[in-house]
């Protein structure tokens, strides 16, 4: 017993003539014919009388009708849920980022994917790369966005964007770096506010300057980045970092920025999804906005440092 013979046997039924039911099925009468004759020997019983005036149920076609109803109601709502996830995915995904990210995309990937996914619901986690790292291996996340993401067959990744990690001042320059770029060099005797090992930010600088030998002058250890923009606008110290999480601190002059050179230090920021789960319409959707809020965000200057904004 198949679909089409539940469905030949319910229009047969329901238009007691074996050309009004063809037609409607768009099926020719000899094929309808063989599909009932087929159903009525698996079942081993008659399901209609033949007469001068056309057919009516027997008593096993009544009982099978009650049936046949209710099956083919449920077959056409499954599939109608299912193929409006193409075009509305619903359910549940979370993401992780780290701080300095999600203080830049947040609010406007939410914003957005709230408007264009409105069935399915969200949770963003902030952590180190890292721990981020950890939790999408062991499922807790759908998707993340880290930086310098350790390269795994568990895990499918792809770049979003390059990074430069600028110091960041105070708006007064009590260390009196004056204007333009900024040798690596000169961060030994830069007052440094900075994460603690092992977090990314830390393991990235400390890596490209060890490579010269350069310690830089580390005189607080913070892990929170709020409360370390914080310290360097209140004029506590300075720090290397990106220039999206600094955007608004450095446009209002409350903050100054410089180009670290010599060398030009960097990360990379990189799109991942475990490839032990299974890609849903819901994870694809995400993983998409994403890279779209990203590449908006660097065109419109928000993200990465423009041209000439070192600080003078």
């Amino acid at each position: 017993m198949d679909l089409k013979q539940l469905k030949a046997f319910a229009t047969l039924a329901e238009f007691g003539s074996f050309s009004r039911a063809g037609a409607v099925l768009s099926v020719a009468q000899p094929v309808l014919s063989r599909q009932i004759k087929a159903l009525e020997q698996e079942l081993g019983i008659d399901l209609f009388y033949r007469n001068g005036r056309g057919i009516v149920l027997t008593e096993a076609g009544k009982i099978l009708q009650d049936y046949t109803g209710n099956v083919l109601d449920t077959v056409t709502r499954a599939t109608t849920e299912v193929a409006a996830l193409r075009t509305a995915p619903r359910g549940t995904i979370s993401i992780g980022m780290p701080p300095s990210v999600g203080s830049v995309l947040t609010v406007p990937l939410i914003r957005a994917f709230r408007q264009d996914f409105p069935n399915i619901t969200m949770r963003v986690v902030e952590g180190f790369s890292g721990h981020l790292f950890e939790w999408l291996i062991t499922g807790k996340l759908d998707v993340a966005v880290l930086y310098n993401a350790p390269r795994t067959g568990n895990l499918r990744a792809e770049p979003l964007v390059t990074e430069e990690i600028s110091l960041l001042g105070p708006a007064s320059d009590p260390a009196g770096i004056g204007s333009g770029p900024v040798p690596a060099s000169r961060l030994l005797k830069i007052p440094l506010i900075l994460p603690s090992r092992p977090h990314g930010l830390r393991l990235v600088v400390d890596a490209l300057l060890g490579e010269l030998g350069i310690q830089p002058r580390v005189e607080l250890e913070v892990d929170a980045m709020p409360s370390t923009l914080s310290l360097v606008e209140a004029g506590e110290g300075y720090t290397l970092l990106s220039y999206g999480p600094a955007r608004h601190l450095i446009e209002a002059g409350r903050m100054k920025s410089w180009t670290v050179i010599n060398p030009t230090l960097s990360r990379q920021l990189i799109l991942v999804t475990s490839s032990h789960r299974p890609t849903t319409p819901a994870t694809r959707a995400l993983a998409q906005m994403i890279r779209g809020q990203v590449r908006d965000l660097v065109r419109e200057g928000r993200w990465t440092k423009p041209a000439g904004c070192d600080a003078s």
